[in-house]
């Protein structure tokens, strides 16, 4: 049962070095900017979780339209097994659920699957984060997006994941730190990838692509790794999708963890290749 001291309020620009300092105990990385980018796209749905007054976690949402998704679900050590990590989950897909949306998703690492099962997720698939270096590589050439581009990302986009996600996209794609490739052939766009430059280290994704082409995956990830080149790098890969994970392993990267890709509600994303945006967004 959750102790009644225990409850849940939005969170503020004041929390914010309190999640960083929380989230460097597990060594995630994370800065002051990737929680006010995720205030900016969901004012109401990052939370902290206190214990009277004592802040002592935090979980980040983001609705798109059919589609939730929350991830950043940590609780200090002291207040761990004590129902405080249920506490927030349910706080966070209630909130999802009162925005209307079908289904909620989030990315569990391996050992966490129990916990989210017991609230009700089922697994859809697995991948794997590998960290590595970008490096530069001989692709096919492809088209640097444009403002015009963006409406036919969105679709390709909405198809493959399920959401409707244009404002992270029109976000990220305005960032002039970052970049994104696409592939249009015959007027149709049938592939996009955003490589992300956070100044000392870089991320790849989202990756999507029409099942069936995996060569223009390969092209579009080849040059997102050299816009990247010299950073350190990580990617979200689905298990499945073998030549893309066998490519970078000869390429240098290596496992770091896997996740499972769980959701609350039936769901069946679409069949494409997808690689994630990220582990709180999908």
């Amino acid at each position: 049962m959750v102790p009644t001291m225990f409850h849940v309020r939005n969170m503020t620009d004041e929390d914010i070095p309190f999640a960083v300092r929380l989230t460097d105990e597990m060594e995630w990385n994370m800065a002051p900017a990737d929680f006010e980018f995720n205030m900016q796209l969901e004012p109401q749905g990052c939370f902290v979780l206190l214990d009277g007054s004592r802040r002592i976690g935090l979980i980040t949402t983001i609705s798109f339209d059919k589609i939730g998704w929350f991830g950043n679900l940590i609780v200090a050590k002291t207040h761990r097994e004590k129902g405080a990590g249920t506490r927030l989950a349910r706080h966070a897909v209630d909130y999802l659920l009162s925005k209307n949306v079908k289904a909620v998703g989030i990315y569990s690492y391996i050992d966490k699957i129990p916990f989210y099962e017991k609230l009700g997720f089922k697994c859809e698939s697995k991948f794997v984060v590998l960290k590595g270096r970008g490096f530069s590589s001989s692709a096919a050439k492809l088209t640097e997006a444009r403002k015009e581009h963006m409406q036919e990302i969105v679709n390709l986009d909405q198809t493959c994941f399920g959401g409707f996600r244009r404002r992270l996209l029109e976000r990220l794609l305005e960032n002039p730190a970052n970049s994104c490739y696409v592939r249009v052939e015959d007027g149709k766009m049938c592939g996009y990838a955003v490589a992300k430059n956070y100044g000392d280290m870089g991320e790849l994704g989202s990756l999507v692509c029409s099942r069936g082409r995996g060569d223009v995956a390969i092209d579009l990830l080849k040059a997102c790794l050299s816009k990247l080149q010299g950073l350190d790098v990580s990617i979200c890969v689905p298990e499945r999708e073998r030549p893309i994970l066998s490519l970078l392993m000869k390429s240098g990267f290596r496992q770091d963890f896997g996740v499972a890709r769980m959701f609350f509600k039936p769901f069946v994303p679409a069949d494409c290749i997808y690689l994630a945006e990220s582990l709180e967004r999908g």
